[in-house]
């Protein structure tokens, strides 16, 4: 990686950090994600999902006002999926895609699901515990 590209990232990264938004990074692909502390039923899209930083999960609407959540750690080698759309999660490193539904294995070379994490929606609001 050249000296340029390095201070690039960094700039970019700085400047996402200071709106609120983290990057999250895994081989050449990166994936922007929310502050679990703002996120409402309106920021998840019907038939994607939203990836957050910190717990890591994504959250997923299927359907809507069904509400899913899971680790956002691939199974495969720890990457951080990417993103999600037609009802499809994403990781970058190498390919796998996971069920928005369940979190269950589409396409490997993984060969386990994504874990459910713990989510409520109360009203619009979605937290974590």
């Amino acid at each position: 990686m050249k000296r340029r590209d390095v201070l690039k990232a960094g700039a970019v990264t700085g400047a996402l950090a200071v709106v609120g938004v983290s990057v999250s990074s895994c081989a050449n692909e990166t994936a922007v994600t929310m502050s679990a502390d703002s996120i409402t039923t309106a920021d998840i899209p019907v038939g994607g999902g939203v990836v957050v930083a910190e717990p890591p999960v994504v959250l997923t609407q299927p359907t809507a006002g069904e509400i899913n959540a899971f680790t956002s750690i691939c199974p495969h080698q720890g990457c951080k999926v990417s993103e999600v759309s037609n009802n499809e999660i994403f990781c970058p490193c190498h390919g796998s895609k996971f069920s928005a539904l369940d979190g269950s294995v589409i396409q490997g070379p993984a060969t386990e699901g994504l874990a459910a994490a713990a989510v409520a929606v109360d009203g619009t609001k979605v937290s974590f515990g």
